[in-house]
């Protein structure tokens, strides 16, 4: 998992932010299948 997103995913925890950790899984998920295929 790329740092930027490590700290990006460590922040909307810290605030409990729903939807922005939402976004970064997906954003996350997207990456993964991209480079893994």
């Amino acid at each position: 998992m790329p740092n930027w997103l490590v700290n990006q995913l460590r922040k909307a925890y810290l605030e409990k932010d729903r939807y922005q950790i939402k976004l970064l899984n997906q954003c996350w998920n997207f990456y993964r299948k991209k480079n893994c295929s």
